[in-house]
Parts: structure tokens; sequence; C-alpha cells
């Protein structure tokens, strides 16, 4: 047998139960429910009970202080007449009344004696009772009668004479005994209703729980298809489901757009590096002067430029959906940088044949980030005029939507900017409009053009930093790529403030194939 350390004993099955959340969840709540009802009842047990109880003290206690004044007005005559009366109108037969002479001996009531247990008349005594035969409980309280007017002419304040008077509790007792028996049989079946509600929570709480973990187990051992079934009534279990399936549809999503950059990367850069490797070769090999051999060179680098493009644009993006340039938002005034871009991309346009059109506001409000809008607006613009015919025309439009006839600033004081380029080109199918911005994704028609399919990403991955949104639809012929993006209420408040000249278009990623455009511009119609 081996040596060493015990191992340590598993712990009992029966104790594993205790771990489980849904569990300690169920009777948290089934305790805190029967302890609830326990309060709940208990209160109005005492609040029932205690009413009685007052409720006969004050009616004893003005019952004798009306006796009291008989007895001043008219003495024992008109107090004993006024007690035979009220016992002939007393229908329940509960009223219980004494009068006693100094010495002890009766003179009216109700009572043949006085109890031997009642000595003070400054407290209440509860005693048992026996009336036609049957007994219960009597309510008593003791009180020393005034003098009568005579004697308090004389100055004798106190007569000596004392007057008992009682109310049978009977009924009491008997109304006390069905309300407690009514609240213990309530307090049982509430605390059946607690135990039952208790497993019907542990049972929703454990389904809930064990739906994530069978879903992201399943994801976490390669099953990516997998979601968290949705019951359909929207309540908060439906609606942590959705947040659950969109989490997990959008790292699906990005697993897919890692594989396919991935493949693209490979497939695309394949290309010009064996390019260059091929011309250095055959240059070493078969050049036979330094002008051949630097001629060689040059167009070498010029395919390893392109890669370097293509990896610069791709940082690029990262850092954009990554949220990085935020710290560089600002306000500013729209118009001066589109009519910037319009102005660089207007001789290359004329070059081709190609009229660009603008229609922009005098000034136009907005808060974000000039550079990467200024990028953004000259990729629409070079694939605009890159697929544009000869004597077509590329339209730049920016206006401030309008949220309600008349109304273009909402209640909280943000806007809505529409800005969009159209062009009069080859235009795009509707399968391939929906994959457009995808990375390295080319439509067919735009096999044969220069570029690496990243602008549009670029495009779209600004637009998302910006929270606005990216839309592309036919234009007959040809595309219109349409922006929408949220004015800040904080830009709104300053449009009529001068705002300082944009700066030139920077930021070089991808090479274009006109000689004075070095953006990343590439288009994938």
């Amino acid at each position: 047998m081996p040596t060493g350390f015990p191992r340590a004993m598993p712990r009992p099955s029966r104790w594993r139960a205790w771990r489980s959340a849904s569990l300690r969840f169920s009777l948290a709540y089934g305790m805190m429910f029967a302890l609830s009802s326990i309060l709940f009842m208990s209160f109005m047990w005492w609040g029932t009970i205690g009413f009685l109880e007052r409720q006969v003290e004050t009616a004893i206690n003005a019952d004798a202080h009306a006796l009291a004044e008989r007895w001043i007005m008219g003495g024992l005559p008109t107090l004993a007449l006024t007690i035979e009366d009220r016992l002939e109108q007393n229908l329940d037969d509960d009223a219980i009344y004494l009068v006693i002479d100094p010495q002890g001996n009766y003179l009216t009531g109700n009572v043949s004696a006085w109890p031997a247990k009642v000595q003070y008349t400054d407290r209440w005594y509860s005693l048992p009772d026996t009336r036609a035969g049957l007994r219960g409980m009597a309510e008593l309280h003791a009180y020393r009668l005034p003098g009568t007017a005579q004697s308090h002419t004389a100055g004798q304040l106190d007569s000596g004479y004392r007057l008992l008077v009682g109310r049978d509790v009977r009924a009491r007792g008997i109304l006390r005994h069905l309300l407690t028996d009514s609240l213990l049989w309530a307090w049982v079946m509430v605390t059946l209703l607690a135990v039952s509600g208790a497993v019907l929570v542990h049972g929703i709480f454990r389904r809930m729980v064990k739906t994530v973990a069978r879903t992201t187990s399943a994801i976490a051992h390669g099953d990516l298809s997998r979601r968290m079934p949705l019951v359909g009534n929207g309540d908060e279990m439906d609606q942590v489901a959705e947040a659950i399936n969109e989490m997990l549809d959008r790292i699906v999503r990005l697993m897919d757009g890692v594989r396919q950059v991935s493949n693209s990367i490979a497939h695309d850069l394949r290309t010009p590096i064996a390019r260059a490797r091929t011309q250095l070769e055959d240059a070493a090999l078969h050049a036979k002067s330094d002008a051949e051999l630097r001629d060689a060179i040059e167009r070498a680098v010029g395919n390893l430029d392109n890669v370097t493009a293509v990896f610069e644009a791709l940082l690029r993006i990262a850092q954009i959906e990554a949220g990085a340039r935020r710290s560089a938002f600002m306000t500013f005034d729209l118009v001066p940088v589109l009519r910037d871009v319009a102005d660089l991309y207007e001789a290359v346009a004329e070059d081709h044949d190609i009229r660009l059109a603008l229609d922009l506001p005098d000034s136009l409000s907005f808060y974000g980030d000039r550079s990467l809008v200024q990028q953004a607006v000259a990729n629409m613009l070079d694939n605009a005029i890159k697929f544009s015919p000869p004597g077509g025309t590329v339209h730049l439009r920016a206006q401030v939507r309008e949220l309600a006839p008349g109304r273009v600033i909402g209640p909280t004081g943000e806007g809505m900017l529409d800005l969009c380029v159209s062009d009069e080109g080859v235009g795009m199918s509707e399968a391939d409009m929906a994959r457009a911005t995808e990375r390295f994704f080319r439509a067919e028609k735009a096999r044969n053009t220069p570029g690496s399919g990243l602008g549009l990403s670029m495009v779209r991955a600004i637009v998302q930093l910006h929270g606005g949104r990216m839309h592309l639809s036919a234009h007959n012929p040809g595309l219109t790529v349409s922006l929408a993006l949220p004015i800040a209420a904080c830009a709104i408040s300053k449009s009529e403030e001068d705002f300082p000249s944009p700066p030139h278009i920077s930021g070089m990623t991808e090479r274009s194939p006109f000689p004075h455009q070095h953006d990343m511009n590439s288009s994938v119609e």
C-alpha cells in the first residue's frame, strides 16, 4: 500500500445540493415568504384581540363613569334604579354590576358577593364566571364611589361605597379561539404555498441556468451553432437569451471575419509578393545594366509597398473598430472638409471625363474625427470615380435630415446628417451589396480594377465609430453609398461659430490608380 498523506475524502453528495445557487435562492424566497406571512398574521391577531380588549375596557369605564354621576346626583336609590334598568335592557346578558357599603354588604347588582381577588381599584381583573350554568371569563374593574352632593357640602369626598363593573367576555374568548385557529390554518396554507413557490422558483432558476450552461458548454466545445431558446413572451429571461444570442452571433461573425481575413490575406498578398520575388530573381539573373536592375528593383518595391499598404489599412480598421480614435473627436464645420476632398478629386474626375457635382449647405456643424470623416468621403469618391464611365456624373450630397416636418433637431437637441455619394457606373447586385463591407471582398465586376477590397470596410468602421449607419442602394445606373451620422447636441449649439480650416488628407494606407490619390480608398464594387 502506498504511503504518504491520505487523500481527501470526497464531500458527501447530500452536501452538494447546498452548493446549488438555485436551491439557496428558492429556500431564501420560501423562508422570506413564510416569515412575512407569520409577521403579518401575528399583527392581525394582536391588532384584533387588542381592539376587542380596548373596546371592553372603554365600555366598562364609560359605564362606571355614568353610574358615578347618577350616584352623585341621587345617591343609592338612583344608582340602584339605574343598574336595574341597564340589566333589563342588556339583551346579551353580559353586564356585571355590584354595589357594596363600607362594611362589604350587598346593596344592588346581579352578583351576590364581592370577589375576594378584587382588592384594588387601579387594575383590571379577569376572573372565571359561571352564568346560566355555563363557565366563562369576566373582565372586572372596581371603583370607589365619591361622596354624594350632601357629603360634598360637608367636605367628604369618599363615601366608602364601592362599585364593581364588568363584562362577560365569553364571546370574546370564542372569537379569539376562532381567530387563532383561522390564522393558524391560514399560516399552514401560506407555508405550503411558499414551499410550492420555492420549488417552482427553484425549477425555473435551475432550468434557466442549465440552459445557459449547456449553451456555453456547447460553444466552448466548438459547436458555434447553439443558441439560447426563447420563450417568446418578451420577459427578462427572453431579454437575457436575446443578449446572449446576439453576443454569440457577434462572436461567430468576428471569427468568420478573422478566418476570411486570414484567407484573403494569404490569397491577395501571395501574388504581389511572388511578383516582386520573380522580378528580383529575373533581374539578378538577366539584368545587363544598372538601369535594368534599378527598374526591376523599383517595380518590386512598388509591389511590396502595396503589401505594406494593405497591412496598414487592416491595422487602422482594427484601431477604428476598437474605438481608439474617439479622443480626437471635436466640433468642426463639415462643409469645408467636404469641399477640400472634392477639390482633391475634381482634377482626377476631369482627367477621366467625369463631372463631380456637389450639393452642400453653406455650413454644417458636426462632432467627430475630422481626418477620419475626410478619409471616409475620400474612399467613397475614389470608388465612385473609379467605376464611373466617361461622361458620367458623381454626386456628393450632404444635408441635415428632417426628423419631423420643419424640424431637424430632436427633443434632446441632437440631429441626423445624411451624407451620400452616387455614381453612374456598373453598380452592384443585391448579393454583392450585402457583402460589400466585408474585408477583401470584391465583386465580379471589380475584379479587373486596382484595389484590395478594403475601402468600404474602412468607411463602415468610421461610420460605426461615429455611431452612424451605412447603406448601399442601386442608383440605376450606378451605386449610392449613404451614411447616416448623428449630430451631437454640442455641435448643433455651435453652428454659428467659426471653425478652423481642416487639414489636408493624411493617413495614406492604400495606393490608388490615380496619380495624386494615396488614401485608403479602394472600392469593392
